[in-house]
């Protein structure tokens, strides 16, 4: 296929561990989570929310290029068909904090549910796309994990692979709308 207008990812882009797979997440990053909740429940018709709160005291392995990682983020989820995420960046750096200082806010990623994120870690990065950060160990057991990929340039956004912990840690309140 030749003459794709500018800014289209190219055929074949998603790296092969996740080729094939249903998108099981879309990740959109907000300035204020409140608010992108108050503005998503209207849009999606639910107030049904998961909210956790992600750094290096609730997430056991953090890393951010190739680094421990000590960003902080907190997370709405609701769905399933896809789901969708919305993400506060808390405290950076991170590939949130990279994101917002080069494309703003919103859509930031595609997630893929795989079985394990370290096997997707190891498949991904040894087929040449490069781990931007990831995360394990944040479910109630000790697992969940995701890692997220350099897609840019072919899918025109970020990929994530993502476990999901077999029992969720609960869920925090829903954050208050500041005025």
């Amino acid at each position: 296929m030749t003459g794709l207008p500018a800014g289209l990812p190219r055929p074949g882009v998603l790296p092969a561990p996740l080729a094939g797979l249903p998108v099981g997440q879309v990740g959109i990053l907000v300035p204020d989570l409140a608010a992108g909740i108050a503005t998503w429940s209207a849009l999606l018709g639910t107030d049904e929310w998961l909210v956790y709160t992600y750094g290096p005291d609730t997430v056991p392995q953090l890393s951010y290029r190739g680094r421990p990682g000590t960003f902080r983020m907190r997370v709405a989820l609701t769905g399933s068909s896809p789901q969708v995420e919305l993400i506060e960046s808390l405290e950076g750096p991170s590939i949130y904090t990279e994101w917002i200082s080069e494309h703003g806010y919103g859509l930031h990623h595609l997630g893929f549910r795989v079985p394990s994120a370290e096997k997707a870690i190891r498949e991904v990065t040894a087929s040449g796309v490069d781990l931007l950060q990831s995360g394990s160990g944040y479910g109630q057991d000790g697992d969940g994990g995701f890692a997220y990929f350099d897609t840019q340039e072919t899918v025109g956004l970020i990929v994530e692979a993502i476990e999901v912990p077999g029992r969720r840690k609960p869920s925090e309140s829903l954050p208050e709308v500041r005025q």
